[in-house]
């Protein structure tokens, strides 16, 4: 009887730790896709941001006897300016690429809203039409989208100075109209960012990507619009309430946690929207469009600076870190519905 007791518990005990270990085990195939595909990246590109990796170590990598460990100076000539590269200032190109962010955002995520209110419409024909329509700008790739609308602000035959001068044309002029989308530096307006021209390519790309954007927000609130209780508008309306008054105190407070964490999402991605900027502008005119993502890719393609890009890679990574923390501070995007 003695011995049994022991053996039960050891068998128990066995059991505990089988039964524990086994969601590790069905993850661990996970883990191991992800450590080769998505770890061993990261932590060898951190390591290569503190060297001269070039060209020259691509045969033997990390065990190039030509590689030199340099410490920080990477980040330093980084942030210091002390890069061989024309027209580059870190904390321009981060202002502008946070601008670039938040002005995409706050464009998309008002349209988005008011575009789904209005289709949502009762009575409202064709609807089904309209949305199947909208979803079109989100299945089609950025590249392709960069690649349309670049032709469309061509200086000489894009669509958009064809339609201006049709439009100056009714009210007399003669003339055409041949805005330089794409290659005019000086800026309409320019107190707007004042360590940084905001050129004609900037307002360019946020048509563009006005046309991009403005469809996914609208998925979003379209769902968060028809999780909405109908009894709620009954009950504001018996209460008098106007339809601007139900707007603001019923579908604002409701669609709230539906539209943050959407917005946070679309901040990111326009934070590092690679391709779209890479092929509509190429961080023209003079490097005055270029995010932080181009100018790292720019700087593997052009200068062969590996070591650089890593760093550069590295500080991109710890500012979008800082961004989404900030964001979600002040959001509080990630919090349940009961909680908002």
């Amino acid at each position: 009887m003695a011995t049994e007791r022991p053996r039960k518990g050891a068998v128990k005990r066995k059991k505990n730790i089988n039964r524990a270990m086994l969601p590790y085990m069905y993850l661990l195939p996970a883990f191991i896709v992800m450590g080769v595909i998505t770890f061993y990246p990261l932590i060898y590109q951190v390591i290569i941001s503190f060297t001269d990796f070039q060209t020259k170590d691509l045969l033997k990598q990390l065990s190039s006897p030509d590689l030199h460990y340099i410490g920080i100076k990477n980040y330093i000539d980084i942030v210091m300016g002390g890069l061989p590269v024309q027209n580059f200032e870190f904390f321009r190109v981060l202002t502008y690429n946070l601008w670039w962010a938040v002005t995409n955002v706050m464009v998309h995520v008002p349209a988005g809203i008011l575009i789904a209110v209005l289709l949502n419409t009762q009575g409202l024909w064709g609807k089904r039409i309209y949305r199947s329509l909208y979803v079109l700008p989100v299945v089609i790739p950025p590249i392709v989208v960069a690649t349309v609308w670049r032709n469309i602000f061509d200086e000489q035959y894009g669509a958009m100075n064809q339609f201006l001068t049709a439009i100056v044309h009714l009210f007399g002029a003669v003339d055409p109209v041949h805005l330089r989308w794409m290659n005019e530096y000086t800026p309409p307006i320019p107190w707007l960012l004042p360590n940084g021209p905001l050129t004609l390519a900037y307002y360019a790309m946020m048509i563009a990507n006005f046309w991009l954007g403005w469809p996914f927000m609208t998925l979003v609130a379209t769902g968060a619009l028809q999780s909405i209780p109908k009894d709620l508008y009954e009950a504001a309306s018996i209460d008098g309430a106007s339809g601007s008054q139900q707007f603001w105190n019923v579908t604002v407070p409701l669609i709230r946690p539906a539209m943050i964490p959407a917005a946070v999402y679309g901040f990111t991605l326009s934070f590092n929207l690679f391709n779209f900027v890479y092929f509509m502008t190429n961080g023209g005119p003079a490097r005055s469009t270029e995010i932080l993502v181009t100018f790292a890719f720019d700087l593997v393609r052009n200068l062969r600076l590996y070591g650089v890009a890593a760093a550069f890679s590295v500080i991109i990574f710890f500012v979008a870190m800082v961004v989404f923390l900030i964001t979600n501070r002040i959001t509080r995007a990630t919090e349940s519905y009961s909680e908002a």
